[in-house]
């Protein structure tokens, strides 16, 4: 039974982590490809948009498909589209058809995402969705830097890379194809109101929003950012991946200090942090690819952080049924600001200049920053005895694998036998019993054949 669950869970890892590595290079390719053609920053800010647009509408109807044709099915159709959509960008210069390619590939992205993780879901237990939870977000990361190295391999300009990224996009359907379990239900989300959160914490809401503007303005412009200040391509892809693994550095002490500090205070000193190392990026990047590497790796570091405090705080003021509500709440609020936030970086960018990216992203992080220093004087703190546990909370995802949240004492477990109902019942039973730290009594011992009476053969009794 064990075996069997590992095996499965690796099934689904490794397709989380060939989706979002193939997911992330696109991304990072589509931007240093149009940076070097030379578009215009808010032309490339329009096409980028349209991926979160799609994103968002793939998390809301994606799993209307999915119940329609099955989990196996859906996946393949999406990865169908997305590898589709990633070979027919190098065959035309359209931006319409490209903005509209984005779009598909956010649906289909957002339709994979929700397979995967309603199967995390499934699988999850209360003594291992902790571990299921932190294994899916490193994994994410892992694979979103690992996509970022792929890009110095080759030549961004030409039609290799491109279907590079369809290969690994199609290949993540393979590991999920194997897998033996069985398909699971999608439950419907619940949803909290804007004004019910925004009544209780309002800062939550608004660091969700920023979040998803700073976010989303480094994935799609930070690429254009480096071609337009004449990085080369190979440095381009350790200047993106060093920025994107730093959050997982920062994961485990910013933790630290959520669970031990006022949160209120945490939410500002980062947001000031970011606003700093914007700057350092502005006026010292310049000078060397370490200065530049090493500022962009602190502000992504930071930047990543915004949201699972948003989520702390959030949740430091909600009753326990209500977490998985509010976090599918603020994840709506996170896809808003990120389809802001192309546009917005674009827009900087036209104005001042390639430094405009990360002065529009330092003058979000005070905003931010200053409402809740505001938020904090007028509102009355919760006692750090009493707060939620921080969990870095993964925000590229479609909302399913909130209810793998550690904080959520609603989850219900999914008994074995439903996830596995091709295993025996003895094999059911034996590891229920491991898992309880349970002993199964001993078989009792063979009688006596003498002492037993024979039973006559119906074949003897019919002669």
């Amino acid at each position: 039974m064990i075996k069997r669950l590992v095996i499965s869970l690796s099934s689904l890892i490794f397709s989380v982590f060939l989706l979002m590595g193939g997911n992330t290079f696109v991304m990072t390719l589509l931007g240093v490809n149009l940076g070097l053609k030379g578009i215009e920053p808010t032309l490339i800010g329009s096409i980028m948009v349209c991926y979160s647009v799609g994103f968002v509408l793939g998390s809301l109807y994606g799993p209307r498909v999915i119940k329609r044709v099955g989990h196996i099915r859906a996946f393949a159709v999406f990865s169908a589209f997305l590898a589709s959509s990633t070979l027919i960008f190098p065959l035309t210069d359209s931006i319409l058809i490209w903005a509209l390619l984005r779009a598909l590939s956010g649906v289909a992205v957002a339709g994979s995402f929700v397979v995967i993780e309603s199967w995390f879901s499934a699988v999850a237990t209360n003594d291992n969705r902790a571990t299921l939870f932190f294994a899916y977000q490193i994994c994410a990361y892992l694979a979103a830097t690992a996509g970022q190295l792929l890009i110095g391999l080759t030549d961004p300009a030409a039609f290799v890379p491109f279907t590079l990224g369809a290969i690994v996009l199609t290949a993540a359907l393979v590991p999920l194809s194997l897998t033996r379990m069985e398909a699971p239900t999608i439950e419907h989300s619940e949803r909290l109101s804007v004004k019910a959160i925004f009544r209780d914490a309002p800062v939550g809401l608004l660091a969700a929003l920023c979040s998803g503007v700073l976010i989303s303005s480094f994935y799609s412009m930070a690429p254009v950012y480096a071609i337009q200040v004449g990085l080369p391509v190979d440095q381009l892809s350790y200047f993106m991946a060093a920025s994107i693994f730093t959050f997982i550095l920062f994961a485990w002490p910013l933790g630290r200090l959520c669970d031990r500090l006022d949160r209120g205070k945490i939410m500002i000193w980062i947001n000031g942090v970011i606003a700093l190392s914007a700057l350092g990026v502005v006026f010292t990047g310049h000078y060397h690819l370490g200065l530049l590497i090493g500022f962009s790796s602190l502000y992504m570091g930071m930047v990543a952080a915004i949201y699972p405090v948003a989520v702390a705080i959030t949740n430091d003021r909600m009753a326990a049924q209500h977490i998985v509500a509010a976090s599918t709440t603020l994840l709506l609020s996170y896809g808003l600001g990120s389809s802001l936030g192309p546009l917005f970086s674009a827009s900087m960018m036209t104005w001042l200049g390639a430094q405009g990216l990360y002065y529009g992203c330092a003058g979000v992080a005070l905003l931010l920053g200053g409402y809740a220093w505001i938020w904090r004087l007028r509102s009355k703190a919760v006692p750090v005895a009493e707060q939620a546990h921080y969990i870095p909370t993964p925000v590229e995802t479609a909302g399913v694998i909130t209810e793998l949240d550690p904080r959520n004492e609603e989850f219900v477990d999914v008994p074995m036998e439903e996830v596995f109902p091709d295993l025996e019942q003895e094999e059911i039973a034996q590891a229920q019993a491991s898992q309880l730290d349970l002993e199964l009594p001993e078989p009792e011992p063979d009688l006596d054949p003498v002492s037993i009476p024979a039973q006559e053969d119906p074949m003897v009794a019919m002669r």
